[in-house]
């Protein structure tokens, strides 16, 4: 479920506690979480909701909305697409959130590996990387220690390569604690930067095949 920096950030300091979807049948399930750009939000509740107009001003800037005439006009308009963004459905669903906790991989990200876990890591990316035809791994972090905060789109022409796809390579990246996003464009985090610098000192640049 797409959740925008404004409204996670409200989820995390409380003042967002629903959000509202137009879906055939509900895409999340209670209990569930989701990492977002403010931390992981749990779901807590979802229900039906069958008619929109008892929805009221408060409910709706609970969800982030300015009043409920906002939140109604979201719902209907554009169909069949959702007001958040994605395909929509017939269905409106009340999804009741809640901060869980910090993005592990904040923590992560700091957390400077020693010899074995750095052979650790790069055991893990190799198997990533064995995936493709050519290697992408030391390329794409090279690119973004030599180009931090570069806006995506500039990076992805830079290299050569197709926007969406380097962008879903560097979240996989992202994950491992190894990138870090901003507004506007990306940088190596201290661990990747270390990774960075064993795998350059084991395989030297003519010799990364």
């Amino acid at each position: 479920m797409l959740i925008t920096r404004r409204i996670a950030e409200g989820i995390r300091d409380g003042s967002v506690t629903t959000q509202y979807r137009r879906w055939d049948e509900p895409r999340v399930k209670v209990g569930g979480t989701q990492m977002t750009s403010a931390g992981i939000i749990r779901f807590t509740r979802v229900t039906r909701v069958s008619d929109l107009d008892r929805i009221t001003d408060r409910a709706a800037q609970a969800a982030g909305m300015k009043n409920a005439d906002t939140l109604r006009k979201a719902l209907t308009s554009d169909r069949p697409r959702s007001p958040r963004g994605g395909r929509g459905g017939d269905t409106v669903f009340r999804i009741n959130v809640e901060w869980v906790g910090e993005d592990p991989r904040i923590a992560l990200r700091e957390m400077l590996p020693d010899g074995a876990e750095l052979a650790d890591l790069h055991a893990r990316l190799t198997r990533m990387e064995s995936r493709r035809d050519v290697p992408w791994i030391r390329d794409i972090l090279t690119w973004i220690r030599d180009n931090p905060r570069v806006v995506s789109t500039v990076l992805a022409e830079r290299r050569g390569v197709e926007l969406q796809p380097m962008k879903a390579d560097i979240r996989k990246l992202k994950a491992l604690g190894l990138t870090i996003s901003h507004d506007v464009g990306y940088e190596l985090s201290p661990r990747g930067a270390a990774y960075l610098s064993w795998l350059d000192r084991r395989l030297p640049p003519d010799d990364q095949d």
